[in-house]
């Protein structure tokens, strides 16, 4: 058994940085997502929406950069092209969309795709006692748990 420099077995680490790297994929979808409606939200929503979607992206942003520290820190190699983003996503790419609830339907049906893939590594991670990415994992959920709550309820629970 060969074992990482942070005491993980190496062949087990394999499928778990391919899911990981599926993640990155899915977040920097999700953030250009979130990019597009921010810039182009229009109408009555508009001052509510733009500082939402602002501070959504921030948050996306901040974990690709931990999603790709993860997957090098478990000796692997991040994704780093749109082709490859755009080949491994599951999250749907949103375009022109600037009606304020298709903006926020669209980031909704992103964080659920964005909550499949991390409860899968979450449940990996737990299987191999990798407690590093399970809290990410833990945390990136408890987030968008409540984020997809408040967007359903913004579209009036529908």
């Amino acid at each position: 058994m060969k074992l990482s420099t942070i005491g993980l077995e190496k062949s087990t680490t394999k499928e778990l940085s391919e899911d990981l790297n599926i993640l990155l994929a899915d977040l920097q979808i999700y953030y250009q997502n979130l990019r597009g409606v921010h810039w182009n939200i229009k109408g009555e929503q508009f001052f509510q929406l733009h500082p939402k979607f602002e501070e959504l992206y921030l948050d996306a942003q901040e974990k690709v950069d931990l999603v790709a520290e993860r997957i090098l820190t478990l000796g692997a190699t991040p994704l780093h092209t749109f082709e490859d983003y755009v080949e491994h996503s599951t999250v749907k790419v949103g375009k022109n969309i600037s009606e304020a609830e298709a903006s926020v339907q669209l980031i909704l049906d992103s964080i659920q795709e964005l909550l499949k893939i991390e409860r899968r590594i979450l449940d990996r991670s737990a299987e191999l006692d990798d407690e590093g990415t399970n809290s990410m994992m833990s945390d990136f959920i408890s987030f968008q748990e409540k984020t997809a709550w408040m967007l359903k309820a913004f579209l009036g629970g529908k």
